[in-house]
């Protein structure tokens, strides 16, 4: 008998996320392929850095970014990882592929433009498959969102005031979406059920952050998921997330790049602005950052909810912000390869899932604290 294809394909492997995604499969005795374009890079990285790889069941494979290799690719398994950003310019061809092949899809991606792709081009069409099409998966996004669900808990709350912070430094595809999406798309938060677009001129605003003095650096960080998320949640009518570093000196150097960064490229074509923007990126960040730190890469998540007569305020302190976000991953696949989701079509994380199984995940590895939920009642 042939051999069985892996149910699981992370697409990126070879990339900071994408080990620990791996990793994270791993630990959960799920079998993967590490797919990527380079079949040298992609063994050298599990040999490298993925602990206990000797233990895993899986394989490599390289592929060509284009829709038909990765549907071959794709094909046979049941859920596909993608950690390769930009996700507005790279994700269209691996949604594509992940759709043709009939599989279920998640990424990492923080890119508000492009859940709102993922929402209109694609929703209804996994949804018809009866797939689950589940961008942005993420540390900065997910945990928050798990917290606005805990105060959302309440009824009558209609407000979501998000504030997402965490400790180190972004990796080089990171910072690359950055100063992509600064460079090319609109930041929105929702008011009164409507996207409205954040002033792209305001800069630095100064936050309140639970559990410490000194008022923290913010930035719309390109509107984040929640929005989106919570766009068609008939309880929600407004959300305005901002986020960003703890390194104060780090988080003011952040709009000066960019700021830098749009005007060197304000006039150019779109093939000669993603090359600056690509070499830009490689100026600020060109290595690897080292694996986290627990005691350094701490990451804080606070949503105040409101309505006309109540109040709730949650907060989730937790460590290794990339980490949480290769576990989630991981999960994602543990369960689909299992169970099928509470929602199929375009949807978080939360909604297809339940934010108190994320919420649970999270804390078996030790990675978020236990929410401290306030309710004004």
């Amino acid at each position: 008998m042939p051999e069985q294809k892996k149910p699981v394909v992370v697409y990126g492997a070879s990339g900071y996320t994408g080990r620990l995604v791996c990793e994270y499969l791993r630990q959960y005795g799920v079998p993967f392929i590490a797919a990527g374009r380079s079949e040298q890079r992609l063994q050298e990285s599990m040999n490298t850095n993925v602990p206990g790889i000797e233990t895993a069941d899986y394989e490599v494979k390289a592929v060509d970014n284009e829709v038909g290799a990765l549907t071959e690719l794709f094909s046979g398994a049941e859920v596909v990882i993608n950690t390769v950003g930009p996700f507005s310019k790279y994700g269209p061809i691996v949604v594509e592929a992940a759709l043709a092949a009939g599989v279920h899809y998640s990424d990492t991606s923080g890119e508000q433009d492009w859940l709102i792709t993922c929402e209109e081009q694609f929703g209804q069409k996994f949804a018809e498959k009866n797939r689950l099409l589940s961008p942005g998966l993420a540390q900065m996004y997910t945990i928050g969102e798990i917290a606005a669900n805990l105060c959302l808990e309440k009824p009558g709350l209609d407000t979501l005031d998000i504030a997402v912070f965490w400790g180190g430094s972004p990796t080089i595809a990171s910072t690359q979406t950055i100063l992509v999406n600064a460079a090319t798309s609109k930041a929105y938060y929702l008011e009164r059920n409507a996207y409205s677009e954040f002033d792209p001129n305001e800069g630095l605003v100064p936050l309140v952050v639970p559990g410490q003095h000194e008022l923290a650096q913010s930035l719309p960080w390109g509107g984040t998921s929640h929005p989106v998320w919570f766009k068609n949640d008939p309880r929600v009518a407004n959300v305005k997330a901002q986020g960003g570093v703890f390194n104060t000196a780090l988080m003011r150097g952040v709009p000066v790049i960019v700021a830098n960064a749009l005007e060197q490229t304000k006039d150019m074509s779109a093939e000669e602005r993603d090359k600056v923007l690509t070499e830009t990126a490689a100026q600020v960040m060109s290595e690897m950052p080292p694996r986290e730190n627990p005691l350094v890469n701490k990451s804080l998540d606070s949503v105040h909810a409101s309505g006309p007569l109540g109040r709730a305020h949650c907060v989730i302190h937790g460590n290794s912000n990339y980490q949480q976000t290769g576990l989630l991953q991981a999960y994602f696949a543990y369960h689909l390869i299992q169970q099928a989701p509470r929602q199929v079509g375009f949807a978080s994380g939360c909604q297809a899932f339940g934010h108190e199984v994320l919420l649970g995940v999270l804390k078996e590895f030790g990675l978020v604290a236990d929410p401290v939920l306030t309710v004004q009642n």
